[in-house]
């Protein structure tokens, strides 16, 4: 079973001279830095210089599409076949392997870009894997079932699951047995699950996962609040980390029905978490009004900026938001943001907080700055795909 696709293999032309960019490792190609030429989607497509008599790249390539190159290598051999992805696939099992012990047995196996595979993700649950593919292009060049096949042979997974990109649809069981759901994984020693079939993203928030140890370290004797708390991540660690309470807010029933089991898998006290049906924005005015505070506040809301003309919108979002925040947040209590948003940068959100907490009279002092963690490399060049902020505050 192959793990790429099969075809011809096309010449593409620089129009803009993007050489030292491409060389410094950004991997996306626009429409207008390329002269296109007609291929069908997935195909192999390699990259000449202006002139035409230098060859500098190889990648997937899609016509179609907005970014209609994805740049996979920029030294020969350019060739785009199995040897060269699995090379890249023991890479990323390789980084993996460093990076975590039996303490964590849920993390990013391959993040696309940032592992050489531009439009693969492939994120592990104990000994099931979620494999997603990013747009037209990559689901017609890569070959999941070939890709399940060697992971199941190569790794001690047992089950690979396709996700696919079309909201709704429950995931498919690629290679090996149905997984017991939803499957059970740790994270830094602490226990969660994850809906590999139909869950949010591939089931469990993972690019989290080093902000959610460091709320558990500061986290002991403090009354904490978990807004957008989804299924109960950061509440979990605060638990771990020996909070006095905690109250996770979430609009769906069922994220909250997960955050208590996950508290209750974890060996937790029940009398220490409540959790709350409400709309995060409704919920902190009347926590406000009624001039509720804790000791740390975490919001981790889900993105206010799908694309570039919802930006605007979403500074507002998160800006009010933050001062919502700071109004619950007591004296010297922390303050964590987060967004997942790519259109708002880390400076753009740090300036808004900065706003909200003028607008508060609250004076801050940033503690971190944080963003994704080692699982989910991204290449230098590219800012852009750094999407996740963290940051977390003193607020005096």
């Amino acid at each position: 079973m192959r793990l790429v696709r099969e075809g011809k293999t096309v010449g593409v032309r620089l129009r803009k001279d993007l050489t030292r960019a491409i060389k410094r490792g950004h991997v996306w190609l626009y429409s207008d830095a390329i002269d296109l030429v007609s291929a069908e989607s997935g195909s192999v497509a390699v990259l000449s210089d202006r002139r035409g008599d230098r060859r500098l790249a190889s990648g997937i390539y899609d016509p179609q599409h907005a970014i209609p190159m994805r740049v996979c290598r920029t030294q020969p051999p350019f060739a785009l076949d199995d040897n060269w992805l699995i090379g890249q696939l023991q890479a990323a099992i390789a980084l993996r392997h460093r990076a975590f012990d039996a303490r964590t047995t849920g993390y990013r196996l391959v993040a696309g870009e940032g592992d050489g595979l531009p439009g693969l993700i492939i994120d592990v649950y104990d000994r099931t894997a979620v494999l997603k593919l990013d747009g037209g292009a990559p689901e017609a060049f890569y070959q999941s079932l070939g890709i399940a096949e060697w992971l199941c042979q190569h790794t001690p997974l047992a089950s690979v699951v396709l996700r696919t990109r079309q909201r709704g649809r429950a995931g498919e069981v690629l290679v090996g047995e149905p997984p017991e759901l939803p499957v059970g994984f740790l994270e830094n020693g602490l226990r969660f699950t994850a809906d590999v079939l139909q869950g949010q993203k591939t089931g469990f928030f993972l690019d989290q996962r080093d902000n959610r140890a460091l709320v558990q370290r500061l986290s002991r004797d403090c009354r904490v609040l978990n807004l957008f708390s989804f299924n109960g991540g950061f509440s979990v660690a605060a638990g771990c980390g020996g909070a006095a309470h905690v109250t996770s807010v979430d609009i769906a029933g069922p994220a909250i029905e997960a955050a208590q089991q996950h508290w209750s898998m974890n060996d937790l006290p029940e009398h220490a978490h409540v959790g709350v049906v409400a709309d995060c924005f409704d919920f902190l005015e009347s926590a406000s009004n009624a001039k509720q505070v804790w000791d740390i506040v975490v919001c981790d809301p889900p993105s206010f900026a799908p694309n570039e003309k919802s930006r605007d919108k979403a500074i507002a979002a998160y800006g009010r938001l933050a001062q919502l925040s700071a109004k619950v947040t007591r004296p010297a209590g922390l303050l964590a943001l987060a967004s997942c948003s790519s259109h708002v940068d880390a400076p753009a959100f740090r300036e808004l907080n900065a706003e909200a907490f003028g607008r508060t009279r609250r004076c801050a002092t940033l503690l971190a700055d944080c963003g994704l963690p080692v699982d989910h490399p991204t290449p230098l060049a590219m800012p852009e795909l750094r999407y996740l902020k963290f940051q977390l505050f003193r607020l005096d």
